[in-house]
């Protein structure tokens, strides 16, 4: 039942509500926000992919230089280089990182932004790509011998990676998305599938149809779940309420999502994202902006949905327990990130990750007790028919 806590990076300081300070690559704001995660407790650190963006795979190798623990999630868009070559490089950050490389697989969602980078397929032939893809990556990192590959998309012939990750069998896949490409996709190779904040009805839905897809593939195990949100932490209910609307009516000021998606994406409340997963969060939005404990939708309208945009609004242990409420429901783990990024980082490891990483502990402790119970109870019953 242990849960994942995963934050995320970026090498300079801006989100929806900060305008961008200092350079595109601030290696010291960079280094102090992968130190800061680690000091929090997180288990991972996202490190995001967008074609404006800076690369990836050396920012993690950078935050891997300077931490010491962290787990690094890279998210990675098939299609643009070899899965051979992809391999490689992965193992090899995998080996310099001792293990603690996991790769997050986004297939792109956005026509306009994969045109960015010369990317002209149809969004079901991106999924087809991706599965084609996926298909040669694990091969590389776990075949011993050389192999052939001829799929819908890529050919090899007598392939073999000399470098193979320090993490065996390989390096965990996570995958994100909401459309039935996605969940048969991501069903089919994902150790973990990624969902953004949704109430928890809808959000049991696509658990639902990730473990179909996953069983449709003919898997024998099921993916992880990971599931995003924005929290707003407050001393009490009205102080984190206030603290809300604050956040709210900045993003409405300035008018534009974060970071690398500030150029990609359409903005506010007009837009029409085609991604699923923005679509969804809109649905939601539309339905009424408070679902469930504590989830706040408002942020996902006023920004088109550009990213996972729906909070949890509350006192730490009010967002603690809607955390769980997601535990409950199938999550294994729970990406968090904030509006004030690097500060909000460090009270989430002071004020929020406990909290839930004791009632897990807690609850952990009550089902070994309970097994133990029930051992003992059969064994006596069964000594008790032994002895007639």
């Amino acid at each position: 039942m242990s849960v994942e806590f995963i934050g995320m990076i970026s090498t300079h300081d801006v989100s929806e509500t900060r305008p961008a300070h200092g350079p595109v690559v601030d290696p010291d704001y960079t280094r102090r926000f992968a130190r800061a995660h680690e000091e929090a407790g997180f288990d991972r650190i996202l490190v995001a992919h967008s074609s404006a963006s800076p690369d990836p795979n050396q920012v993690a190798a950078y935050a891997a230089a300077h931490t010491e623990r962290l787990g690094l999630l890279i998210a990675h868009r098939p299609g643009f280089i070899a899965p051979t070559v992809a391999a490689r490089t992965f193992a090899t950050l995998d080996q310099f990182s001792g293990g603690r490389v996991a790769v997050h697989i986004i297939t792109g969602g956005h026509d306009a932004e994969q045109r960015r980078d010369g990317d002209y397929l149809s969004k079901d032939e991106r999924y087809a790509r991706t599965d084609d893809y996926l298909t040669v990556l694990t091969r590389a990192w776990t075949e011993e011998e050389p192999f052939d590959h001829e799929g819908s998309h890529y050919r090899f012939a007598d392939f073999k990676s000399e470098v193979r990750p320090a993490r065996q069998p390989r390096i965990p896949l996570f995958f994100g998305g909401s459309s039935e490409a996605a969940y048969r996709v991501g069903g089919k190779h994902a150790d973990t599938f990624a969902l953004w904040g949704e109430p928890l009805a809808e959000t049991a839905q696509q658990i639902a149809s990730v473990r179909a897809a996953a069983v449709a593939a003919g898997r024998t195990d099921v993916p992880g779940i990971s599931v995003s949100f924005r929290p707003i932490l407050g001393r009490t209910e009205a102080e984190a309420w206030e603290r809300a609307h604050g956040i709210l009516a900045t993003i409405k000021e300035r008018g534009t999502p974060f970071g690398g998606l500030r150029q990609i994406l359409p903005v506010g409340p007009a837009a029409s994202p085609q991604n699923v997963g923005s679509q969804r969060l809109l649905a939601a939005a539309a339905k009424g902006d408070r679902h469930d404990r504590a989830l706040w939708t408002a942020p996902a309208a006023a920004t088109g949905a550009a990213g996972n945009s729906t909070a949890l609004v509350g006192t730490p242990e009010t967002v603690a327990q809607a955390l769980l409420d997601y535990v409950d429901i199938g999550a294994t783990t729970l990406l968090i990130r904030g509006y004030d990024p690097l500060d909000d980082a460090i009270d989430y490891g002071r004020e929020l990750l406990p909290l839930v990483r004791q009632e897990v502990a807690r609850r952990e402790a009550l089902t070994a007790r309970e097994a133990a119970g029930q051992a003992e109870a059969e064994a006596r019953a069964a000594h008790a028919v032994a002895a007639r």
